[in-house]
């Protein structure tokens, strides 16, 4: 079952285990847990993904903050092995990442298989440690988010209460951990303003944080971001709606662009898409 921050509050739950994939998402759940709750342990999963920068990003984030005055236990959960077993366009070894819009059926090539279920069982399993040692109610807390739930089964409710039901009944004091998913309704343009709320409440620069986040899945040899493949079209469609530059480098073939250069190509794919909804219609 999920908990609304209301109904977290009444449980008094004073811990959380955050799912950080090291994208703007799961970046901004772990600021809400950082106001939220009294301790806070951040997962990483290395599962061979291209996008490997996501993990160096992801201890970037945690050591600013850490050094901002916070005491965040993270770590880096590898996963070796996987890659060539998996089908999928995310992990080495896999088709090219598509481009496009996140909407399209094409995106369906980067659903790793049964991913959110590995990384689940095992966040369960470190919260039911955390809540077993303090004898004090834990959160898994994960940014999915109503636009990943056409493309992504396991980021959908029905999932996530079937999975956490599993997870109840096959673990003892299973009742002191719950799941803590403050956006499965909203979507990146909510989570950011989320984020500027946070980045203020916890007085954090906003572009120090989302600067050290990647969404890319086609990330350049630099570290840079691409802005063209699907998830990178909808982290800037985010930034757009809330009037500011995104923080990250971007690039394509010719070398650096800036935020202005990503900015009018997803004006392009976003108006495209647009024409293509209202022709099948």
């Amino acid at each position: 079952m999920l908990f609304t921050e209301e109904q977290l509050g009444k449980m008094n739950a004073k811990h959380a285990v955050v799912s950080l994939s090291g994208g703007m998402d799961s970046t901004t759940v772990l600021l809400k847990c950082l106001k939220e709750f009294e301790t806070v342990t951040a997962l990483s999963f290395d599962y061979g993904q291209k996008h490997h920068v996501e993990l160096e990003r992801a201890q970037s984030l945690v050591d600013y903050l850490n050094t901002s005055g916070f005491n965040i236990k993270y770590r880096v959960i590898k996963l070796d092995g996987l890659p060539d077993l998996l089908n999928s366009a995310l992990v080495e070894g896999g088709d090219e990442v598509p481009e496009g819009h996140y909407a399209e059926e094409n995106m369906k090539a980067t659903v790793v298989p049964n991913r959110n279920k590995i990384f689940a069982s095992i966040t369960q399993a470190v919260a039911l440690s955390v809540a077993d040692k303090t004898e004090e109610n834990t959160v898994i807390a994960m940014g999915i988010h109503a636009g990943d739930h056409a493309i992504y089964p396991d980021c959908r409710q029905e999932f996530r209460d079937l999975d956490f039901e599993a997870f109840r009944s096959g673990n003892w004091g299973s009742e002191r951990v719950m799941v803590y998913t403050p956006y499965l309704n909203g979507d990146k343009f909510t989570i950011l303003q989320d984020g500027e709320y946070l980045t203020e409440y916890l007085n954090l620069n906003f572009d120090d944080v989302y600067r050290r986040t990647n969404t890319s899945y086609k990330p350049y040899p630099s570290g840079n971001s691409d802005y063209k493949s699907a998830s990178s079209v909808e982290r800037i469609e985010a930034f757009m709606a809330l009037g500011r530059p995104d923080p990250v480098q971007y690039e394509d073939e010719t070398g650096e662009v800036d935020y202005e250069t990503a900015r009018i190509y997803v004006e392009q794919v976003l108006s495209e898409h647009t024409k293509e909804q209202l022709n099948i219609k």
